[in-house]
């Protein structure tokens, strides 16, 4: 039988238990939010988190990914050409109400022009003339994007066109762009430099990176969004003594509220949430009951520290609990996985981790077993 045993771990876990008890974890205007640490990937903090939703120009992240990709094989070089089609040049001119670099048809940019082009302007042109570049059209470029995205865990994903103009259908979810600003930090550090730089022109017109937080508290990256079915939306990554954090946001009413937004979930990131540790040091947890074993009772541990980082109000309210089948049948050899430990805490998924008994226990003789059988009926 599966039984529960709730537990008072949170004692040994969050000693500092003073904080407000009625405190709240993170409140945010924005629809979708999400705070992600980069160097273990764990989710902090989301709102709607994993719900597919319309990136906008955040797509242009993806896009940068597949062309990173193919720098990455060889078979393309920063410095090989494209040659500009109508087509990109009607879609994602000035013209069309959209953000673009200002490419007129015929132009020859090269890759990097292009990507500085998609990254730190923004431009739909930008998008569609690397699109077809690579992949003949938009179509098929926006099929590898879902692909690529796809294959790296980004389940979410569903991309219909290169720049993020509005397409049914065409989502990704806050973790899932997260994600992916995480593995183009950590796979491609060259390139990612891209997204620091604060100004591009071309033709003679020069354009400021759109992203707000561009330089202030250690942010170096990424993409802002917006689309009248989106609202406005960001990522942006940051880095302080060391650490590094990223936010989602989306959904926000406008361009000051999305930088208000922005600044303030990026001080949470790194100002709201500690890190506290329940060391593998063989402490006793609990006793749990043992059926016909030399021992009635077995103690259990972890069989591994646990690490758990949340916001720092979150804390007192943590619970946990033991599961097992119990009454756990004899016999059972020190180390032996027998029970799992779930700790809760507000914001996070439930961390599972395995309990292992503490001591041995044999299986009881026949005689044993009649003595055993003979008590419980006496008790009963």
């Amino acid at each position: 039988m599966l039984r529960t045993l709730h537990l008072i771990v949170w004692i040994i876990l969050f000693p500092a238990a003073s904080l407000a008890q009625n405190a709240s974890v993170i409140e945010t205007d924005a629809e979708f939010a999400v705070i992600m640490d980069h160097d273990t990937g764990e989710v902090l903090f989301s709102k709607r988190g994993d719900e597919p939703m319309v990136p906008a120009s955040m797509t242009k992240i993806m896009t940068a990914q597949v062309i990173f990709e193919r720098l990455a094989t060889g078979e393309y070089a920063l410095a090989d050409r494209f040659t500009v089609s109508e087509n990109a040049w009607r879609k994602g001119n000035s013209a069309s109400g959209g953000s673009t670099m200002f490419l007129e048809p015929g132009d020859t940019p090269t890759i990097a022009e292009l990507l500085r082009g998609v990254i730190v302007v923004s431009g739909n042109d930008a998008c569609i003339t690397l699109a077809e570049g690579v992949s003949g059209t938009e179509e098929a470029f926006a099929r590898e994007m879902t692909s690529v995205a796809q294959e790296r865990g980004l389940v979410s994903a569903n991309f219909k066109n290169a720049s993020g103009l509005y397409a049914e259908d065409h989502v990704i979810s806050a973790i899932d762009l997260a994600r992916l600003a995480k593995i183009q930090i950590d796979e491609f550090p060259e390139l990612y430099a891209i997204y620091t730089e604060e100004e591009y022109s071309w033709n003679n017109i020069k354009q400021s990176n759109r992203n707000p937080l561009l330089g202030k508290r250690g942010v170096d990256g990424f993409k802002t969004g917006h689309l009248s079915a989106s609202g406005y939306g960001l990522v942006a990554s940051a880095e302080r003594d060391g650490k590094r954090r990223t936010i989602v946001i989306n959904g926000l009413p406008s361009e000051a509220a999305r930088a208000r937004e922005a600044d303030r979930m990026m001080k949470q990131a790194f100002n709201a949430f500690e890190s506290r540790t329940l060391a593998a040091d063989g402490r006793v947890l609990a006793e749990l009951p043992v059926a016909l074993g030399t021992s009635t009772t077995i103690g259990v541990a972890l069989s591994e520290p646990i690490i758990v980082t949340a916001h720092k109000r979150a804390f007192p309210k943590a619970t946990s609990e033991i599961v097992y089948q119990g009454p756990i049948r004899a016999p059972v050899e020190e180390g032996q996985e027998v029970a799992q430990l779930i700790i809760s805490v507000d914001g996070k998924k439930p961390i599972v981790k395995p309990l292992i008994a503490t001591s041995g226990a044999d299986r009881l003789s026949f005689f044993g077993k009649a003595v055993a059988g003979l008590s419980a009926m006496m008790e009963n």
